[in-house]
Order: structure tokens, then C-alpha cells, then sequence
């Protein structure tokens, strides 16, 4: 074969081989990207699940204890506030994730003094459908735990691939970025 052949199949070889490289690197990233985001939208479900548990227990609550209606209505506002706050999948940011996680815990802690009120009506402690919801609600913040620590884990994989090199240098091209945490 002459000279000229042998390196037209060289060059042509090392394009190739550089072209599956890089499909392969964004492929993954994209694949990681996407595993981000389906963990995101776990998170959000089970936040949805406390949000819709929340009406039952206010009118339950409300039976029992009317003239603790302070507290009910800071819980519907909380549950009102916390359901308006939501983040766009494609922008993990941690500004975002802090935004909504802010807006969650005003939630959570309002819920907490929901609960509290059992304590005041011996009546109320003893209501079966409140005991259920509670429960309910129990499961749902581990859930929302354990969901968060899956959504960390992701990011944390996703967040580390896009650094490594060379693989750092595909995310850029194609604008991959550091996605955020729950602190």
C-alpha cells in the first residue's frame, strides 16, 4: 500500500474512534442528566403526597378544635405556598432547591404545630382517621427522607461525571452543569 493510503486510514481511524468517543461520553451524560431528573420528580411526588394528605388533617382537626383556627390557617397557607414553589428539572440549581426547600420546611414546621395540637384534645388523640392520617404523614417524611438522600445520590453521580476528565470537556461543549443538593 502506499504512504499516502495507509495514513488517509490512520486519520480516518482516529476520527472515528474520537467521534464514538464522544457519542459515548454525551450519551452517558445525557442518560446520568435524565436519572437526575426522575429522581427530581420522586421527590416532587412524594412532597405531592404530604401536600394532599394535608387538607383531610386540617378537616379532621377542625372537628375537634375550632378555635385553634390560627393554626389550621397557617397550615393552608404553608400547604398553599409550599404547592407554588416548584422547580424546573432542566435547572437543579441550589438557589432553586433552597427556594423550595424553604418553602417546605414553613410546611413541615406548621404541620408540626398541627400535631402538637393532639396534645390539648384527648378526643382528637383518640379519632381513628386522625391517628391513619397521622401515620400517613409519618410515612410520607420518610419517604420524602429517602427520596431526597436518592435524588442527593443521583446528583452527586451526575455532578462527578461531568467533572472527571476527560468527560469534562464533552459537558461543556454541550452545556452540561453542576446540578444542585438538598442541604
Amino acid at each position: 500500500m502506499k504512504k499516502g493510503t495507509i495514513t488517509l486510514i490512520v486519520v480516518a481511524a482516529v476520527l472515528l474512534g474520537g467521534f464514538l468517543w464522544v457519542k459515548n461520553v454525551y450519551n452517558q451524560i445525557v442518560v446520568s442528566d435524565e436519572y437526575v431528573q426522575s429522581m427530581w420528580a420522586q421527590v416532587e411526588n412524594v412532597y405531592q403526597r404530604r401536600a394532599d394528605l394535608i387538607p383531610n388533617l386540617v378537616s379532621t382537626v377542625k372537628g375537634y378544635a375550632a378555635h385553634e383556627s390560627e393554626t389550621l390557617e397557617s397550615v393552608v397557607a404553608a400547604r398553599s405556598k409550599a404547592t407554588q414553589v416548584t422547580v424546573d428539572p432542566s435547572d437543579l440549581t441550589p438557589e432553586a432547591l433552597a427556594r423550595y426547600n424553604a418553602a417546605q420546611g414553613e410546611l413541615s414546621s406548621a404541620l408540626g404545630k398541627l400535631l402538637m395540637i393532639q396534645e390539648s384534645y384527648p378526643d382528637l388523640k383518640a379519632n381513628q382517621n386522625f391517628l391513619e392520617l397521622q401515620a400517613q404523614l409519618e410515612g410520607t417524611e420518610n419517604r420524602i427522607a429517602t427520596e431526597r438522600m436518592k435524588f442527593n445520590d443521583a446528583v452527586k453521580s451526575f455532578n462527578t461525571g461531568i467533572r472527571r476528565f476527560p468527560d469534562n470537556i464533552i459537558a461543556s461543549m454541550f452545556g452540561f452543569e453542576k446540578k444542585g443538593y438538598f442541604e
